[in-house]
């Protein structure tokens, strides 16, 4: 299988630095019409041709995804006498049945799995690692099971092939990785059909913590880092990080205006920063940059709170499930694992004072003062007090709520990942955890509020989106490297099975 994409060169870099398309991650995921060598070769015979014209020549080689009919534009209607649930539950087919094309793997970007996959929607016309589990939820919350079943194979897969589950099944992102969240799926699966489900994927689950963890030996100290492990004093703690440096290749033109723009920066850091941003999912977000602005982005500087509360979520699943099956060995090494995590996350990134948990700077040696919904991770893995889900709780109450749900963080900045737009997932996160701990009453708002702010949006638009605008009612989400997109799996996902879980349907 190719793993690189097949037309970087002078024609990418021309296609990417011109206006032909309006979103940079059209070209990539275009699918050439011919071998790419052959398409390479005419390019540089015809490009000598003053009257050479490039656009013409992309139609002309590549099929061109219809981006344009996946847009949420506000000016088409397309509601319909569905309710929002009914509604979702009819785009279920349309984002899950995907099988490879063999012609899009052989000659384009795509990557094939055995299994169908789960799309967003929209621009996003393959598998996202995170994305995919708060869908995964939705589909059980709607009796989709064998969909569920086929998503875990497909991480499954994915570990053995890679080593971990790519951000997206596209070689321009094989790269890099996304949060942990295949344990996560894989208990969905243990919660319906029981702990025998959980076996058959242990070795897997395992290669992947393996992953994270890889690195360790090349730590040298208080404050240094290798790879997605940090050592920020006696204890060892993960980052985000991407292998590859330099622009990423579907946000190229972005991320070269971007570099050009500081040129004091170093480029080499500067770009795997924002791909490290990508492999957070939280692209992008002021919770990242030393200020408020992209050009002070500093990703793999930090010790993000809402990764290491995953990865303990993982360690404390591994070792309860190798306890299931028999491996006391194997997880007492995990339970002791989550325990040294649960310890150095308080250490370093709960702040007492503020009753928050923040990202922690090993550069800097301090925490950072960016209050997001990350802090609601620990929550929703067990990991904090009962008195710091109390202070979280009264934070997320004050600070946090407004009236679609809540923001993603208290920072204005133009990014997508700030105020005012909040994101499904997020307020899984949120709901989960607030519940975990007995906030029975603050996390049935948060997701009342959600779920109504989804079907008014619904209810004028006919669709459903990828985030909102959640100070005030009715309103899409704005910010970003592309316009909002609509379809979509995690919305549909947790928007339904909060319905589910809080008997919401009957508001429709």
């Amino acid at each position: 299988m190719n793993r690189s994409p097949p037309l970087q060169g002078p024609l990418f870099e021309a296609v990417q630095r011109s206006d032909i398309f309006e979103d940079s991650k059209t070209f990539v995921d275009c699918v050439p019409r011919l071998d790419p060598k052959t398409i390479r070769n005419r390019f540089e015979t015809r490009r000598q041709d003053p009257e050479f014209d490039l656009q013409d020549f992309v139609y002309e080689h590549f099929e061109v995804p219809d981006a344009a009919a996946r847009e949420a534009t506000e000016d088409e209607d397309t509601r319909t006498d569905d309710s929002m649930g009914e509604h979702i539950r009819t785009l279920w087919p349309q984002l899950v049945d995907h099988p490879s094309d063999e012609r899009a793997v052989e000659y384009g970007s795509l990557i094939g799995t055995p299994k169908p996959y789960v799309t967003p929607g929209g621009r996003f016309r393959e598998l996202y690692y995170w994305d995919t589990y708060f869908t995964a939820e939705g589909l059980a919350a709607s009796g989709h099971i064998e969909d569920v079943e086929n998503i875990v194979e497909n991480f499954a897969w994915a570990v053995d092939e890679f080593g971990y589950v790519p951000n997206a099944n596209r070689e321009y992102q094989t790269s890099r990785t996304q949060p942990p969240l295949f344990a996560e799926t894989v208990g969905i699966l243990e919660r319906e059909r029981g702990i025998d489900a959980v076996a058959p994927y242990l070795d897997a689950l395992d290669a992947e913590y393996e992953f994270w963890m890889s690195g360790q030996e090349d730590l040298d100290g208080e404050g240094t880092a290798a790879r997605r492990v940090v050592d920020p004093g006696d204890a060892v703690l993960n980052r985000y990080w991407d292998e590859t440096t330099g622009p990423r290749l579907e946000a190229f033109d972005e991320d070269v205006e971007l570099a050009e723009s500081v040129p004091e920066r170093d480029r080499e850091k500067l770009y795997r920063d924002v791909r490290a941003a990508c492999e957070s999912g939280w692209d992008f977000s002021s919770r990242w940059c030393r200020d408020d602005s992209l050009e002070t982005i500093r990703t793999t500087e930090l010790v993000p709170v809402d990764l290491n509360a995953l990865l303990y979520g993982v360690e404390s699943d591994l070792a309860r499930w190798h306890a299931a099956v028999g491996d006391d060995a194997a997880s007492d090494e995990y339970a002791a694992a989550a325990a040294r995590r649960a310890e150095a996350l308080d250490r370093y990134c709960w702040d007492e004072q503020a009753g928050f948990y923040f990202d922690y700077s090993f550069v800097d040696d301090e925490r950072t003062d960016k209050w997001s919904l990350a802090a609601a991770v620990p929550l929703y893995v067990g990991l904090a007090s009962d008195e710091q889900a109390a202070a979280i709780a009264d934070h997320l109450r004050t600070k946090f709520l407004e009236k679609g749900g809540l923001v993603t963080t208290l920072t204005e900045s133009g990014e997508q990942w700030d105020a005012p737009n909040g994101w499904a997932p997020l307020h899984w996160f949120a709901v989960q955890g607030l519940e975990r701990y007995g906030h029975d009453e603050l996390a049935r708002d948060i997701a009342t509020r959600w779920v109504d702010h989804a079907r008014v949006v619904y209810q004028r638009t006919g669709r459903m989106i990828e985030k909102y605008d959640v100070t005030a009612t009715g309103r899409t989400g704005s910010g970003g490297e592309y316009r909002v997109q609509h379809g979509f799996g995690w919305t549909n996902g947790v928007t339904i099975a909060f319905q589910q879980q809080y008997d919401l349907f009957e508001r429709e």
